[in-house]
C-alpha cells in the first residue's frame, strides 16, 4: 500500500466502491495495492451512497475524465445494472452487476463476478458441485449470482430460500429460463443437500438468528457463507462442529476481488 500512496499524483486514475452502508468494506486497500502491483497508478475509494442518490452520483462521477470504474456492493447491484449501457451475458441474465468499467464512449459496461468467485473459492476449499443438490439461502445480488454460477457448474438441483417470497420467485423464474426445472423453491431445512450456501447478512451481528436449521446439516456436506466479518460466523462454526466442509466469506471475497480487477484491466481506460 505504501507503493500505491507514493505514486498518488495528478495522473492517478480513480475508482470507487459504492454501497449503503460502506464502513464494512475491506476492498479499497487490497484493490489499490493489487493495481499497483500490476503497474497501474490507480486508487479505489469508498463512497457511502443511498439508493435514492445512486443515479445522481454515478452520473456525476461519469463527468470526471480520470474516473474509470465502480465496484458495487449492497444494496445497489440490481439498480446499478440499469445504469450500464452494456453488460456481460451473466449480468443480463441476473439483471445485476457488481463491477462497472468505462466503454470507449464514456458509458458503462457491467459484470457480476460474485457467483464465479464463490464457486472458484468453493472448489479451492474442496467442494465439487457437479451432480449435487444445493440449497441457497438468500436471493439478493450476491445470492442471485451464486445461484447462476452453481447451476452453470453442474449442480443437479438448486433450491432457493428467501424470506421475501417475491424476490425468491423472481430469481427462480430468471434461472428456470436458462436451466429449466432444476430450480425450485426451498426452505431453511438443509436435509438432503450436499451443498448449502448462506447469502444473507444473518451472522454479521451476534444477535442474528441462524439462517437455516443447522441441526439438520449432514456431516460431510459443504457449507459456504458470504459474510466476511466475523470470518467464522455462527453458521460456519455450527457446520464445522457437525463435520461439514466449510468455506469462509473471506475466501469468496478474495476470489471476487481478483476477478473484478481482471475485468477492469481487460478493456477500458486501465487496460494496456
Amino acid at each position: 500500500m505504501t507503493q500505491a500512496l507514493a505514486a498518488l499524483n495528478g495522473e492517478t486514475r480513480v475508482l470507487a466502491i459504492i454501497g449503503d452502508p460502506i464502513a464494512q468494506v475491506k476492498s479499497p486497500a487490497g484493490v489499490t495495492a493489487t493495481l499497483a502491483e500490476r503497474g497501474r497508478n490507480a486508487v479505489l475509494v469508498p463512497m457511502h451512497v443511498s439508493p435514492a442518490d445512486l443515479d445522481a452520483v454515478v452520473h456525476g462521477l461519469s463527468l470526471a475524465k480520470n474516473f474509470d470504474g465502480i465496484s458495487i456492493t449492497v444494496p445497489h447491484k440490481f439498480a446499478a445494472y440499469h445504469l450500464c449501457a452494456s453488460a456481460t451475458e451473466r449480468a443480463h441474465v441476473l439483471g445485476a452487476v457488481n463491477i462497472m468499467r468505462r466503454n470507449a464512449d464514456g458509458s458503462w459496461h457491467g459484470d457480476m463476478c460474485d457467483g464465479e468467485g464463490f464457486v472458484a473459492a468453493a472448489r479451492a476449499a474442496g467442494c465439487r458441485p457437479e451432480g449435487q443438490r444445493a440449497l441457497l439461502v438468500g436471493a439478493g445480488g450476491a445470492g442471485s449470482a451464486i445461484a447462476l454460477a452453481l447451476l452453470d457448474a453442474g449442480v443437479a438441483e438448486l433450491a432457493v430460500h428467501d424470506g421475501d417470497a417475491a424476490r425468491r420467485d423472481t430469481l427462480i423464474a430468471r434461472l428456470c429460463a436458462r436451466h429449466g426445472d432444476k430450480v425450485v423453491a426451498g426452505s431453511d431445512d438443509p436435509s438432503g443437500f450436499g451443498v448449502v450456501v448462506n447469502a444473507t447478512p444473518a451472522g454479521m451481528r451476534a444477535e442474528d438468528p441462524l439462517p437455516l436449521q443447522v441441526d439438520k446439516l449432514a456431516p460431510g456436506s459443504f457449507v459456504g457463507d458470504v459474510i466476511t466479518v466475523p470470518a467464522v460466523t455462527p453458521l460456519i462454526q455450527a457446520a464445522r462442529e457437525r463435520g461439514c466442509l466449510t468455506q469462509l466469506g473471506t475466501g469468496m471475497f478474495a476470489a471476487v476481488r481478483d476477478r473484478m480487477i481482471d475485468f477492469l484491466l481487460e478493456a477500458g481506460p486501465l487496460a494496456r
